[in-house]
């Protein structure tokens, strides 16, 4: 069953509308969807290497204009929903450290976590509530999402072959590693 996923994948990575798709899935994966756009950025590269910068910087555009709209989530929404609970439950003192805190550390959380398997939305809504300068949260993302997918696009367009048998003969063990690097995300954000 896995390899029909994998196969079938990569069949619609070559598909002509997939660059698309590919942004469709960066720009929600950074402010509301669950799987990041490395499952398609990936079967694209290696079934279309001439086209490794093309598919990153389309990723890349695409996620960061995504971060602006989880920028904004968390910016508007906050006042609207957030504000009032912690009025109600008495943490405004406790929130106003965390804000302190997080835009000291701001740019770093961002660049770390932008190239990391941690689910970038929670970042970009995070930046929007603690009111992250926009212009730090805009370059520290340019750089940690620019930076992860044009490694991830030159390492498969120059090692692509040799990579691919080896994700192809390890497909199982990869998918259970990459699963696990994803729930880990969701524990880490749990326990932060």
């Amino acid at each position: 069953m896995l390899r029909r996923l994998y196969d079938k994948t990569l069949a619609l990575a070559a598909h002509p509308h997939a660059l698309g798709w590919l942004a469709v899935i960066a720009f929600i994966e950074s402010s509301l969807f669950p799987v990041p756009p490395h499952f398609l950025l990936i079967p694209m590269v290696l079934a279309a290497p001439g086209r490794a910068w093309l598919i990153a910087g389309v990723c890349t555009a695409a996620s960061v204009t995504g971060g602006f709209a989880g920028y904004a989530i968390g910016y508007f929404l906050f006042d609207l929903l957030g504000e009032p609970m912690l009025r109600l439950y008495g943490f405004e003192a406790e929130f106003a450290r965390f804000k302190e805190s997080y835009n000291e550390w701001g740019g770093w959380i961002v660049a770390f976590f932008g190239a990391t398997p941690f689910p970038y939305k929670v970042i970009t809504i995070a930046s929007g509530v603690t009111a992250l300068n926009f212009m730090t949260f805009f370059i520290a993302s340019l750089l940690s999402r620019g930076g992860i997918f044009f490694l991830m696009a030159a390492l498969l367009k120059y090692f692509g072959p040799p990579m691919r048998q080896f994700i192809e003969r390890r497909l199982g063990l990869l998918t259970v590693l990459l699963f696990a690097l994803l729930i880990g995300g969701f524990v880490a954000l749990k326990y932060l």
